[in-house]
């Protein structure tokens, strides 16, 4: 297996090159592939990369693990920094874990063993081995049985005669019983899951340990079946308290079994493939870490869509979705927006790298969601090159927009200077209130 690390808009080319974050060398099936990965993302409307030419292409925003039927696996990691190097590759891959922990809500083991902070290997070979480790702590707890109904043909009463398969009972055959009876088996939907992804924690698994636990575990649910339907075996996971010890590892299992991924791309894949779009992996992180820094007299609300653009013959047009809305009392003080984006405080010539179709976007949405008169913040990854606000962008004298960054590091929001919310944010928002 061929191992490939880059971060996010990184070139990948057939042709042999030296090897970097930025740019490395692959097959020529793997090259195909991933053109053919593209293709099928843009039915959807997502973009995975851009095909430069017939030698070279670029990734886009997503990040995660992508293994291609001829067996190389590419690694994409966050772009937080232009500065490469080992360090920066793991305290990269560190990020990402940290954030896919906390966005997807995983219930990540804080002992030493298990530590995000220590594990030095690849995303997929954390995602398999607390996987791995959950499903132990399952079977210690114990494996969920249940009845399933057997229709079955046996020379003796067992369970309830089946009457109407009985009269139709060819002539010759009237001693045999048609009957119906129950077992009390493992063979459940979850039970059924959880074996598939294990078998295939056992096939692509290239740490010891690991590999170690999941041929044990595999061993010891050797009777339960896989999964023939994985979409519908989801749909029926139980969530009642008796199958509460089972909650823990349902995430787990649905990123091995490649459920967490924004589409589809299982069936010609041999591997486990993992993607996220950077964009709304920062959103839904900035969401969770602002919740916990708000007064508890405010709310958050998340993908708003109340507002149009305009209207047309009565009918709302164009329907105006800001990230993320401060509101009290159901009134709303603030509307923040999150862009992962790398900008540089001090480019004021080139525009700070800002887009302006950023600013119509939060211009269009403090008209309609706070009547012009309320903050705007315009919210960026903290790097070296930005790690203060800009000075406030007013687009009149009741309304301004920040440009602030959030520290991924301390999973704080630096706020403007002139905004205390620590000491008093209750101050601060009131005088927006209409």
């Amino acid at each position: 297996m061929k191992y490939v690390v880059v971060r996010e808009y990184a070139r990948l080319t057939t042709d042999t090159i030296e090897a970097t974050i930025d740019q490395a060398s692959v097959s020529v099936s793997a090259f195909e592939y991933l053109c053919n990965l593209s293709a099928l993302y843009g039915k959807s409307g997502a973009s995975l990369l851009q095909v430069e030419n017939r030698r070279w292409l670029r990734l886009n925003n997503h990040v995660g693990v992508i293994e291609t039927p001829c067996g190389t696996l590419l690694e994409i990691l966050p772009k937080t920094t232009k500065e490469t190097g080992d360090n920066k590759t793991q305290a990269s891959r560190d990020l990402l874990i940290k954030m896919l922990s906390v966005a997807l809500d995983l219930p990540v083991r804080n002992s030493d063993k298990t530590n995000i902070s220590t594990f030095r290997h690849s995303l997929l070979e954390w995602v398999m081995k607390e996987f791995t480790l959950a499903f132990d702590q399952l079977i210690k707890c114990g494996v969920r049985f249940d009845y399933k109904r057997i229709e079955d043909e046996q020379r003796f009463l067992r369970g309830q005669l089946d009457v109407t398969r009985q009269m139709r009972q060819p002539p010759g055959k009237g001693h045999i019983f048609q009957i119906n009876h129950d077992l009390f088996l493992t063979d459940r939907p979850e039970n059924r899951l959880l074996k598939s992804a294990i078998d295939r924690v056992c096939k692509h698994t290239q740490q010891v340990e690991t590999w170690r636990l999941s041929h044990e575990i595999s061993t010891l649910i050797s009777d339960i079946p896989q999964s023939k339907c994985i979409d519908i075996d989801f749909k029926q996971w139980s969530k009642d308290r008796l199958m509460a010890h089972y909650q823990p590892i349902l995430p787990w299992c649905e990123l091995v079994l490649s459920q967490h991924m924004p589409l589809s791309i299982r069936g010609n894949t041999q591997g486990i493939s993992l993607l996220f779009p950077m964009e709304k992996l920062f959103e839904r992180y900035v969401e969770i870490k602002i919740r916990k820094q708000l007064s508890a007299i405010y709310s958050l609300k998340r993908q708003a869509s109340s507002k149009y653009l305009c209207a047309h013959e009565n009918d709302g047009m164009f329907r105006l979705l800001p990230d993320l809305l401060i509101q009290r009392d159901g009134q709303n003080i603030a509307v923040l927006d999150t862009k992962w984006k790398l900008i540089f405080s001090t480019d004021k010539t080139n525009k700070y790298g800002l887009n302006q179709p950023d600013f119509y976007q939060l211009f269009a949405y403090g008209h309609k969601y706070l009547n012009s008169n309320g903050p705007l913040f315009l919210i960026y990854p903290l790097i070296d090159t930005f790690s203060a606000p800009l000075p406030s962008f007013d687009f009149s004298q009741t309304q301004e927009l920040w440009v602030i960054p959030f520290d991924l590091e301390k999973d704080m929001l630096h706020w403007p200077a002139s905004w205390d919310f620590k000491r008093d944010i209750t101050t601060q928002l009131n005088r927006y209130t209409p």
